[in-house]
């Protein structure tokens, strides 16, 4: 039997490219890199999670393409939709590549074995999801493919077999927790560190372009959509070594999460033709959204809520209303609908086809994240200077195409179009880069940080600084905000992370140890939170998904620029720096739904 003490503190893996993450964004990545680099090339995926489970798994209602495959419709109109529902502080030039490639690569994704529900005729068939229109607003229109509201589940699989195929290796239950930059933030990524779940063991892994693929960070939010794993890792790790994060004060409360668990009813139920009721029974959509009534965009759908709310006409005076469905059938809620339609009759007992669904906004999607330019290049400053080998996709990225307001379904095709872009680019700069320099320093620095946590003999528990975190984010700095409640966040924020600094991992075991996980997460959580609060803090306006109740109109004088975001390495509050939005067709204009 080998001696322990004898093995390598760090395992060596030498690869072309690295992708952390194996969602929607990571996979399609490692597709590309396959195909651009051929059959030779070292692709490596690492992922804390089996890639089946990853969350691009959880989104259900579909992915949106201009296709007109059921009525007229045009990328140019969803690109329009796109701005106007991220309030304009989308970046139109990368839009218009999102919407523009949206449908060559929804005909992609079918190629590659997407299994699509069909129309009659056995075209891709549509469906109508909240703030889609024709014709710059005239009236919604079917724009989302999907395959029953399991449309995540669908892509996820589809891509995962795909790479599978392609001899993609797979790192699976692998937490990274440092990116290898050997001279600083204005050198080269050539690497990462990581953590393996099932030995606690470090691995190196180096290469000539790593991409971050990490998904968001809703669990700073006590009611989220969010998985649990969703802790914010690869956005963190970034901010720690002094990258910055871009638009962090935008994130989106999804109108149609379930009463006080946060699982998500997709917008599918309102696009099958659903709707949102209060106590009195009245469908109240149309006093906010006239137009569009209950397919509004989700921040003045949620928005919506909270006022009926305040008004007293929540549900026997609590803080819900209903959603009704009941009018759509068995068939169109068995099979059209079917998990969500599962997920009521098991978590609330209640049946969809005569009982109304309690429902309430819950923390959904983050529209900030790691800055990136069309091509997944992670910038390094709001100068738009590259940091060569690193690239970021998918919700842990901002490119910026939702703005201060994420359109449904954008997201899984945000994911598929920047994902797989990213992967083009990567292979190109993998041609031309030299052999990596390994990092030793964060090697040390994450066999040090390990070995302190598992020696450190007692604390505070994680699990109850991670509550309060959530606790405090989402009552202070959730739909609606002010300065004081900011104020008070910010000062609780700094002092959770204090208190993050002596926590305890009570179990001192190697396999499987989950309370370490749990303690490395909630720095990244504490990182995130911060970011967050800071530049909400600044942003005296309301726009998309950020609320002020004691600013409560939109700014375009002073506002209308991205936040970016720095980390002072001393603990104190992060730098802010800003950037204009790029405006190339659409000025902007007060939006009327």
């Amino acid at each position: 039997m080998t001696d322990a003490s004898a093995r390598p503190r760090v395992r060596i893996h030498d690869l072309d490219a690295v992708v952390v993450g194996a969602g929607g964004a990571g996979l399609y990545a490692a597709l590309e890199l396959k195909r651009n680099l051929g059959p030779e090339a070292r692709i490596g995926v690492i992922s804390k999670l089996y890639p089946s489970r990853s969350h691009t798994g959880a989104a259900q209602g579909g992915v949106c393409a201009a296709l007109g495959t059921t009525e007229e419709d045009h990328w140019e109109w969803h690109w329009f939709d796109t701005v106007k529902g991220g309030d304009y502080l989308v970046d139109q030039d990368a839009a218009e590549v999102m919407c523009h490639d949206a449908v060559e690569t929804i005909i992609n994704l079918e190629h590659l074995g997407m299994p699509f529900n069909r129309t009659e005729e056995g075209r891709i068939d549509q469906r109508r999801f909240g703030g889609h229109t024709r014709n710059e607003g005239e009236a919604p229109v079917r724009r989302a493919c999907f395959a029953a509201d399991r449309t995540g589940h669908a892509i996820l699989q589809t891509l995962f077999q795909q790479c599978i195929r392609l001899d993609v290796a797979f790192y699976d239950e692998y937490q990274v927790l440092d990116l290898q930059m050997p001279d600083g933030p204005d050198g080269r990524v050539t690497g990462v560190v990581a953590l393996q779940t099932s030995t606690s063991e470090i691995h190196s892994f180096r290469a000539k372009a790593v991409l971050f693929a990490t998904g968001g960070f809703g669990k700073i939010f006590k009611v989220t959509s969010n998985a649990h794993t969703l802790t914010g890792d690869g956005v963190a790790i970034a901010y720690r070594r002094g990258l910055p994060l871009e638009d962090m004060e935008f994130f989106q409360f999804h109108p149609t999460g379930m009463y006080k668990l946060g699982f998500l009813l997709s917008e599918a139920m309102r696009g099958e033709g659903g709707f949102l009721v209060n106590g009195e029974g009245e469908r109240f959509m149309e006093r906010y959204a006239p137009t569009m009534k209950d397919l509004a965009s989700r921040d003045v759908v949620s928005r919506s809520i909270y006022q009926e709310i305040a008004a007293g006409r929540g549900v026997n005076g609590k803080d819900f209303v209903h959603l009704d469905v009941r009018h759509l059938g068995a068939q169109v809620l068995n099979e059209k609908l079917p998990d969500m339609s599962g997920f009521i009759r098991t978590y609330f007992g209640l049946e969809p086809l005569t009982d109304l669904v309690p429902i309430q906004p819950t923390a959904h999607y983050a529209m900030g994240g790691i800055p990136t330019d069309i091509d997944g290049r992670v910038l390094a400053d709001e100068g738009g200077r590259a940091v060569p080998g690193f690239y970021a996709a998918g919700e842990c990225a901002c490119v910026s195409v939702h703005g201060g307001n994420r359109l449904g379904t954008n997201s899984l095709l945000d994911i598929l179009v920047f994902g797989r872009r990213a992967g083009i680019a990567m292979a190109d700069e993998v041609r031309a880069a030299e052999a990596p320099v390994a990092d030793r320093a964060a090697e040390a620095g994450v066999t040090t940080t390990r070995d302190e946590l598992l020696a450190r003999p007692d604390g505070e528990r994680p699990a109850v600084i991670r509550a309060e975190l959530a606790e405090i984010m989402f009552s202070h700095c959730g739909v609606y905000r002010t300065a004081a409640l900011l104020g008070e966040c910010r000062t609780a924020v700094r002092a959770l992370a204090e208190r993050a600094a002596h926590v305890v991992v009570q179990d001192k075991g190697r396999r499987y140890n989950t309370d370490l996980a749990d303690a490395l997460e909630l720095g990244f959580l504490l990182d995130c939170a911060e970011a967050t609060v800071a530049s909400a803090a600044a942003r005296t306006e309301s726009r998309g998904a950020h609320a002020r109740d004691d600013f409560p109109d939109r700014d375009d004088v002073d506002w209308l620029k991205h936040t970016f975001a720095f980390r002072d390495a001393a603990g104190g509050t992060p730098r802010l720096a800003y950037k204009p939005v790029t405006i190339t067709r659409f000025p902007p204009k007060p939006r009327v739904y």
